[in-house]
Order: C-alpha cells, then sequence, then structure tokens
C-alpha cells in the first residue's frame, strides 16, 4: 500500500472492525515502534487517523506546529538537532514504513491465526492502560479464550525477574504464582525464561486463578523459543498479548517498552531475583511511575542475584515480600490467601514522599501554623502549603484559622 493510497481506512470487507480509527490504529503499529514517543503523542494530540492524515501531507513543519513546536526525546532519534530537523526524521521513518504497509492482508492474517485485536473503543480494553496516557498503546494483539478487561479487572499482579535465575527465585516465584492464583488473582508477566516461566507455571499449576504473558515481538512467533510449549498453554487457557504486529520480531528495545504494560496492567509489581542492572528493575520503575506498590523479595547478602531486589528494598522503598499474604496487601482490598478478611491497603503508603513528610510533622494532638511546620522539616512555606492543600484533600488534615491539625480518626 502506498503512502499516498486514498483509500487507507476504506472498508473492503476484509477481516477486523473497517472503522476509521481502528484501521489507523493498526497503521500506527505497523509503521512505528512501541518506544516512538513522538508517534504516540501525534496520535494523542491528534487521534491517530487524524495523525495518519497528517503524515500522508510529509510536511514537517505541520507536525512540529501540531505538537506545539516541541518533541519528546526518545531512544528511537538519538540523532541531535533542532526540532524541525527531527520532525523531518519522524515523517522519514514513519513513510519508509507505510509504503510497505498492506494493511488488509495484515488484518486477514491475523484473523487466520486466530488473533484478535483490541483498540481503546473496545468493550474489552482494559483502564488500566489508561494511566499511561501519552503513552497509551496504538491497539493491542490478543489471543486466547480470556477476556482481557475481566482477568485484570479484579486483581492483577506482576511477578518478574532475571532470566538468569537461581532454584531459590524460581521456587519462589512459583509458590508466590500459584498462591495468588489459587486465591482468583491473574499473574502477569513476560513469558521469559527464568522468573517469568516460573511464574506462569506457578499460576497454571493452581486452581481458580489465570496468567497473562505479555510479548515483546508479533503473537505469529512465540519468543523465547524454549518457552514456546508454555507460551502455547497460557494461549490455549489465558492470554497473550502483544502491541507489536505479527511479523514483528523482539528486540531488545522493543523488550524495555513492553515492560509499561506489565506494569500497567498489574495493581502491583514484584520483582521476585534481580540482579544489579536487570531489565525487570524498569518493570518495578515504571510501576512506581504510575504510582503501583512495588515489592521485592530479598535474597541471601551473598548472592549476586538478589542484588538488584535488596537495591530496591534500600534505595527505592520497595515492600518487603516474603510470603503471599504480604504480595495481596500491596493490592486495594484484596482478600488475604487462607483467610476471611480483607486485607486493606493503608493509604497513607499511597502518598508521595514528600507529602507523607508533611503529614508526620503535624502533631497527632494539637495544631501547628505551616510556617512553623515548613521551618521544622526544611520546606519552603508554599512547599508546605501546596502538601497541606492535597492533604486537606484526601481527607487527612483540617485548617482552622491559620493552624492545621490532623483529621479525627473514624471510630
Amino acid at each position: 500500500m502506498s503512502a499516498t493510497t486514498p483509500d487507507l481506512f476504506a472498508d473492503n470487507g476484509s477481516a477486523g472492525d473497517p472503522t476509521r480509527d481502528r484501521r489507523a490504529r493498526v497503521t500506527w503499529s505497523l509503521i512505528a515502534e512501541p518506544s516512538d514517543a513522538v508517534a504516540l503523542l501525534t496520535c494523542a494530540v491528534l487521534g491517530p487517523a487524524e495523525a495518519l492524515e497528517l503524515i500522508l501531507r510529509d510536511s514537517s513543519a505541520a507536525l512540529l506546529d501540531a505538537l506545539g513546536g516541541q518533541l519528546p526525546s526518545q531512544p528511537s532519534d538519538p540523532g541531535p538537532g533542532s526540532p524541525p530537523d527531527r520532525a523531518e526524521r519522524a515523517l522519514r521513518r514513519w513513510l519508509a514504513r507505510l509504503k510497505k504497509v498492506d494493511l488488509d492482508e495484515v488484518l486477514s492474517d491475523a484473523e487466520r491465526r486466530g488473533l484478535r485485536l483490541l483498540t481503546p473503543q473496545d468493550p474489552q480494553w482494559p483502564t488500566l492502560l489508561d494511566d499511561l496516557q501519552e503513552a497509551r498503546p496504538h491497539c493491542l494483539w490478543v489471543q486466547g479464550p480470556g477476556r482481557l478487561d475481566q482477568l485484570v479487572g479484579g486483581r492483577s499482579a506482576a511477578l518478574v525477574g532475571s532470566r538468569a535465575s537461581t532454584p531459590y527465585g524460581e521456587d519462589t516465584a512459583a509458590s508466590l504464582a500459584a498462591a495468588f492464583a489459587a486465591g482468583g488473582g491473574t499473574v502477569v508477566s513476560g513469558g521469559a525464561y527464568g522468573i517469568d516461566a516460573a511464574a506462569h507455571r506457578g499460576a497454571l499449576a493452581a486452581d481458580g486463578g489465570a496468567t497473562i504473558a505479555v510479548l515483546a515481538g508479533g503473537l505469529d512467533r512465540l519468543y523465547p523459543r524454549g518457552n514456546t510449549e508454555l507460551l502455547e498453554r497460557i494461549r490455549d487457557r489465558h492470554l497473550v498479548l502483544s502491541e507489536a504486529p505479527p511479523g514483528t520480531a523482539p528486540t531488545r528495545w522493543r523488550f524495555l517498552a513492553r515492560n509499561r504494560l506489565i506494569a500497567a496492567l498489574s495493581q502491583a509489581t514484584v520483582v521476585v531475583e534481580a540482579a544489579w542492572r536487570s531489565g525487570a528493575l524498569s518493570t518495578a520503575r515504571l510501576a512506581d511511575q504510575l504510582s503501583r506498590p512495588v515489592g521485592a523479595v530479598p535474597g541471601p547478602i551473598t548472592s549476586a542475584a538478589s542484588a538488584g531486589c535488596h537495591r530496591l528494598l534500600r534505595e527505592r522503598g520497595a515492600v518487603l515480600i516474603t510470603e503471599p499474604e504480604e504480595l495481596l496487601d500491596l493490592l486495594p482490598g484484596g482478600p488475604a490467601a487462607g483467610k476471611g478478611s480483607w486485607a486493606v491497603q493503608d493509604e497513607l503508603d499511597l502518598l508521595r514522599p514528600a507529602d507523607r513528610r508533611v503529614l508526620d510533622a503535624v502533631p497527632p494532638r494539637s495544631s501547628i501554623s505551616p510556617a512553623r511546620l515548613a521551618e521544622e522539616i526544611g520546606f519552603s512555606v508554599d512547599e508546605a502549603e501546596a502538601a497541606l492543600a492535597r492533604l486537606a484533600l484526601l481527607g487527612l488534615v483540617t485548617r482552622t484559622a491559620q493552624r492545621v491539625r490532623r483529621a479525627a480518626t473514624p471510630s
């Protein structure tokens, strides 16, 4: 299909929903990398169909103007240059791929393979992904009997870690996953060797739960090949998914982009075993950016395979996870395994660090002025006032004249 084909959005009766937005989203998934921040932002600002029409006009000036003169930095465009230069490079890489796209053939091939396409307009689209905002994927390719919105709409947790795992890490991942799935939860992971595979196997061995494998390449080529049987079991019983269209090979940058989907589809992320610079740490960082709880499993202090987990616990404030009940405690309102009560997450754990520091400085049984509070914790008065305003909206503090006090705790 040429970049100038006039019937790019035409309904020719082929597979898939032929609506304009849907076809545009599929086209973007074919011409832009998942990590292409300029493409994602352009679609978020203009809408996918309008954004595609803009690049068909082949005008870098129009693209730059649509984005307000600013382009986000991204790995897919490492070259220097002014915003107009970078806009021109973006158009060149998109148009080069667009000339090779046969959209109807892609949709027909996906139907033959039993792949389903999800877009944000579909009822099965999970609202958790909307937290990614401009980084939300154009669409998702899914395969399996499960409904994605239902699988992650209840309780979902990501269990991730290193490919070069130890027997200790694999046993821990499988045990945590089995207990979580047995309680009706969905285990989300990346289908890789090591900790990912152990978590998937643990979930598959349990009754009542489910597991989702989020892949970095197209679903027509399950990767890694050594996990083909495992991934086929997940596909047959639950769900595999990818934002990469069929025919896409897994690459390092696609794995890193994939990690944001694992983090977004999960209500909490637990790193079971990870070395100092493990790629699993990026999933934890992305989960933290989404304000999702992050846990880490400790290992032997002499084990390099657990150095990344210890780093998360020491430097990033991850929650120590040693048993299934502690994983459930990360989730908002999930029932504790083996107990009849509900494990309710402390809302104070969800506060940003600066707000928590301000709240801690408010006396428990008396009041204090914002100026005095700011002086005690080393904040400016404006910073303290802003934090107090957020805490008041959450019902954690009350203001009286020029003083602030803790809100009364319900009896």
